[in-house]
């Protein structure tokens, strides 16, 4: 796998998790309806921070495994592949079967308890809701290591890949910051969730199934 490669199939799997209904979205998205969009994007860079160290932190992590033992290394990589295997096949099964799933999204909009009321707080609380966020280290451990060429440096990569997640983050957050005004209640259809989690766990579920029986990390 070639550094283009890597970016290009790492750019795949960021992008249909990043427009998965989550709470990254659901808070920017709130903030765009209740504080406008200087304070939505505030916490959009914030949370674009957080991504940032989870990449860093993600791809030295899998540089020190890989140096203390390959097994140890592969079966990281057998264990990210499960995950998001595990992760489509849930996706996929609410895509198909759960009918309340859009009920359980509209939930997650709901107006948070405290709203920043400047664009620092702002930036800070959306830096801490990723940074705080089991899933997106879970997704950046998983995934991060996957996408490493062999020669690559891991903290420059980590930093590629993370931009690269950063900017497909930032064009997904502008169009909700848009659309907030315009198309909040479609966003929310039970019928654009749906659509939204069996393409993701359709694409998950392969891309973990080709790394399980690649023969090379």
């Amino acid at each position: 796998m070639t550094i283009l490669q890597a970016l290009l199939s790492f750019s795949v799997v960021a992008m249909l998790l990043t427009i998965l209904p989550g709470i990254d979205s659901s808070l920017v998205l709130r903030q765009a309806l209740v504080r406008g969009r200087g304070t939505a994007i505030a916490t959009g860079v914030g949370i674009c921070l957080g991504s940032f160290v989870w990449g860093v932190a993600a791809a030295v992590g899998a540089a020190a495994l890989l140096a203390a033992s390959e097994l140890a290394y592969r079966m990281v990589t057998w264990l990210g592949a499960a995950y998001m295997i595990v992760l489509g096949g849930t996706l996929l099964w609410k895509a198909i079967f759960a009918k309340r799933h859009g009920a359980a999204a509209q939930a997650a909009t709901a107006e948070p308890s405290t709203v920043p009321a400047s664009p620092w707080r702002a930036g800070l609380v959306g830096l801490a809701s990723n940074l705080a966020n089991p899933k997106v280290g879970v997704f950046y451990v998983a995934t991060i290591p996957q996408f490493i060429p062999h020669g690559a440096s891991p903290v420059l990569m980590g930093l590629a890949l993370a931009a690269v997640h950063a900017v497909l983050t930032v064009v997904w957050f502008g169009v909700l910051i848009v659309l907030a005004t315009y198309a909040s209640r479609w966003l929310r259809r039970p019928k654009t969730i749906r659509a939204i989690d069996g393409v993701t766990g359709t694409v998950l579920v392969g891309f973990g199934a080709k790394l399980i029986a690649s023969p090379t990390a």
